[in-house]
């Protein structure tokens, strides 16, 4: 006779707990029990299958693995976008989806398909899968972007200054260049990102951009109503003067034009709900670092110095306009500190060294309150061959002692959570 699998387990259990308290010399069939041992008797173990009826797919089901496909743009589930036009359940397993694009010609147009066939073959009793592909119409692409911006919302706004936001603007300052700034900026969003935060980078050094080759991104930016859609790269969403200039054109802007470029990367690009984003300053007090202040007051400053005595005072200056801006200092952070020696591993200060500390005691003095000494990281060749190659040191590796330093500041900014304090939570009596 067949039995389940459910029954034979229960009746081994019967058969040893039977002969583990003593109460029968016999098995099950009847045979002497030798050395107080159950000899097993062999049972035929049917699987079971799935009928149709249980492989059968439903739209429910559908749409549910549906809402698994992250637009690769927006960062949010088609689902919730108003992209699945329909759904269609043919015979013999066959479904078909309709999909909106929310612009003609998206570049990622593939990935999506790709990624809603896959999806959909997880449902049971799925055998293929049909997408096709629409787009959007100008009402449609309307309402995504009063969706997106949240319903009341202006067109033009700076989501970072609404009371409500809780993301946190950290402004990466230097008093010239050459110190690393961007080199730090981008490792610094990319450990923040692998921490599992949502960061964003603002690449705000007009003239001297460099942050898409650091992070390798070669997408340009879709616009979708009126928003600019920001590429991903490393888990972070990055916007740069240089994705909308062919090659390697210069660009030369007086004062206004950056004003107003600066003013657009805030309003018209969509960040989603970030909780950090790291904005890029070019080197020195000039234009860009002004309008950053007047248009997000509560960014907070970042300051890159080298141990060099000449980099630190200029790195003075850039932090104590501070006091100028009503902005609040987080920390500095001395890059190429020291070289280990690739010999015997000493400290080798190859510029010098407490430039660092040099300017937290100014600018503590300045602002009358502690500026930390957020980190110190070694000058390491692997760190420029690592930006070059588009890939941020902290994953390419990991290990080497600029990306432990890198990673431990990262973590240190991040620890700081994001409070709700003074902020309406909305709730009403009962």
């Amino acid at each position: 006779m067949r039995r389940s699998w459910a029954w034979a387990r229960k009746k081994d259990r019967q058969t040893a707990t039977s002969s583990a308290v003593g109460r029968s010399t016999v098995d099950c069939s009847g045979e002497p029990i030798t050395s107080g041992i159950v000899r097993p008797r062999t049972i035929d173990v049917v699987p079971i299958r799935r009928t149709s009826a249980d492989a059968s797919a439903t739209e429910e089901l559908v749409r549910a693995a549906l809402a698994t496909v992250i637009d690769p743009d927006i960062r949010r589930p088609i689902t919730e976008l108003g992209m699945v036009e329909s759904i269609a359940i043919g015979e013999n397993g066959r479904v078909g989806v309709g999909i909106l694009l929310t612009v003609p010609g998206c570049p990622l147009k593939e990935k999506i398909k790709a990624d809603v066939t896959a999806a959909v073959m997880t449902v049971g009793g799925v055998t293929a899968v049909d997408v096709n592909l629409g787009f959007m119409t100008d009402e449609q692409r309307k309402a995504l972007q009063v969706q997106l911006r949240g319903p009341g919302k202006p067109e033009k706004e700076i989501p970072f200054n609404d009371p409500n936001s809780l993301t946190r603007v950290l402004a990466i300052a230097s008093g010239k260049g050459g110190v690393g700034k961007s080199s730090v900026t981008v490792n610094l969003a990319a450990a923040l990102a692998a921490r599992g935060l949502s960061v964003g980078l603002l690449d705000a050094d007009v003239y001297g951009h460099s942050v898409p080759r650091m992070l390798g991104v070669q997408a340009k930016p879709t616009q979708v109503a009126g928003m600019i859609m920001p590429p991903t790269a490393h888990g972070v969403r990055v916007i740069s003067i240089g994705m909308f200039v062919e090659g390697n054109t210069p660009v030369a802007w007086r004062g206004t034009m950056l004003h107003r470029a600066l003013n657009q990367f805030l309003t018209d690009v969509y960040w989603g709900d970030l909780d950090v984003l790291l904005v890029d300053l070019p080197p020195g007090t000039g234009d860009i670092a002004i309008s950053l202040a007047q248009f997000v007051p509560g960014a907070e400053l970042l300051v890159v110095t080298t141990p060099q005595l000449a980099a630190a005072e200029v790195a003075e200056r850039a932090g104590t306009i501070a006091l100028q801006t009503r902005q609040r200092v987080a920390g500095v952070i001395e890059n190429m500190a020291w070289l280990p020696c690739p010999h015997c591993g000493e400290r080798v200060d190859v510029f010098g060294s407490g430039g660092g500390q040099r300017v937290v005691d100014a600018l503590s003095r300045a602002f009358g309150t502690d500026i930390p000494l957020l980190g110190q990281v070694p000058l390491d060749p692997g760190l420029v061959a690592a930006g070059d190659a588009g890939t941020p040191y902290v994953f390419s590796n990991p290990q080497a002692p600029a990306s432990i330093e890198l990673t431990r500041i990262a973590h240190a900014l991040a620890i700081r959570e994001r409070g709700l304090v003074g902020r309406p939570l909305g709730l009403q009596p009962a």
